[in-house]
């Protein structure tokens, strides 16, 4: 199945605030896209807490960063059975330190989830939060997976960089 779709709106917004005329109007901003994808056999529901283990990368201009880290529900509802869980976040920064290879995504953020799965669901993240170099992701971020369920409440995402790879 295409995922493209549920994940176009955030590199859609990101690429329209890349443009020169959209720079010109916010000196500083540097943008980014950041995508997680669910380990599959990770995730464990108790109803009002979930977690999952995630894989994320983090893309501008053409260089990647990795990181590894949790997403879940903290103190809410989930009585979702999902797979192929994505996600997708624009990255705004008005720090000029946050190229690939400078890790500075790792943090904690934390906010509000809703979604919905019948076969094939959606969902969005509202959270905001970081490091210690300014960064935010976009307040909206678009999940898609498929599965049967809902889901709603505090939620996180906790990134680091992800290990080297052994030689």
């Amino acid at each position: 199945m295409n995922r493209a779709p549920f994940l176009a709106l955030p590199v859609l917004l990101g690429g329209l605030l890349m443009c020169p005329t959209s720079r010109a109007q916010a000196p500083g901003l540097e943008v980014g896209l950041l995508t997680c994808t669910v380990v599959p056999g990770s995730r464990v529901n108790l109803v009002v807490r979930s977690t999952a283990d995630v894989t994320c990368d983090y893309t501008k201009g053409g260089a990647a960063e990795h990181y590894v880290g949790e997403t879940g529900i903290a103190l809410g509802v989930d009585l979702s059975f999902r797979r192929n869980e994505r996600m997708a976040f624009t990255v705004l920064s008005a720090s000029q330190d946050i190229a690939p290879g400078s890790n500075a995504l790792a943090g904690k953020y934390v906010g509000g989830e809703v979604s919905a799965v019948a076969g094939l669901g959606l969902g969005a993240k509202a959270l905001f939060g970081g490091g210690a170099k300014n960064v935010g992701l976009q307040p909206v971020a678009l999940e898609s997976s498929r599965g049967l369920g809902a889901s709603g409440g505090l939620s996180f995402l906790y990134i680091e960089p992800a290990p080297a790879p052994r030689p």
